[in-house]
């Protein structure tokens, strides 16, 4: 894995190694990352990452996130509970010596507790596949006060999703056997 575009652009990520099939660690391909951030660029969205605040939630590697620093969001929040994939962002925050953009919460993506100041106008949503987390983790992210008003929420399943009540989607679409569907948080 590596960064595909931006400042950190051709650097490569920490190794996944064997990965942790009791985390669900399955990182976002580079083809797929470099699909959906044209999408995102292109997609009628307006630039929703320059200058973002990011969430990413079930962060795994971190990639998406990372990515998102690289291509000039402000600051990332990576949320992740898995033993193996908190270390692998820890070594790639500190691989792109973005220490000071970028912190790690070491918990459940679904079992964030209230956040105080502003909250992310750019969610990565990127649950286990078919377990029903994703819109678990984003009621209770939006309940704790991490997503802003406005907020593009990008959220990748094995299916297109449909928008929980306060968001609206913006569009589904298919990168190989990944689904990405965009929200906005409405209210």
């Amino acid at each position: 894995m590596r960064i595909i575009a931006g400042r950190f652009r051709g650097m490569a990520l920490a190794s996944v190694g064997k990965g942790d099939a009791a985390g669900h660690l399955r990182p976002t391909t580079d083809r797929v990352r470099e699909s959906l951030f044209n999408f995102l660029e292109h997609g009628g969205f307006g630039d929703p990452v320059e200058e973002a605040r990011v969430l990413d939630l079930f962060a795994g590697t971190g990639a998406l996130g990372l990515e998102a620093l690289s291509r000039g969001a402000a600051h990332a929040t990576f949320v992740e509970n898995g033993r193996v994939g908190a270390r692998i962002i820890q070594e790639n925050i500190a691989k792109l010596r973005v220490e000071q953009q970028a912190d790690l919460i070491r918990r459940d993506a679904t079992r964030l507790t209230a956040r105080a100041g502003e909250g992310a106008t750019l969610v990565f949503l990127d649950p286990p596949y078919g377990k029903n987390l994703g819109a678990s983790a984003l009621r209770g992210a939006e309940r704790g006060g991490w997503i802003a008003q406005g907020a593009v929420i990008v959220w990748e399943e094995n299916s297109a999703q449909e928008a929980p009540e306060g968001f609206e989607r913006l569009d589904a679409r298919r990168f190989g056997e990944t689904w990405i569907t965009v929200l906005r948080k409405v209210t």
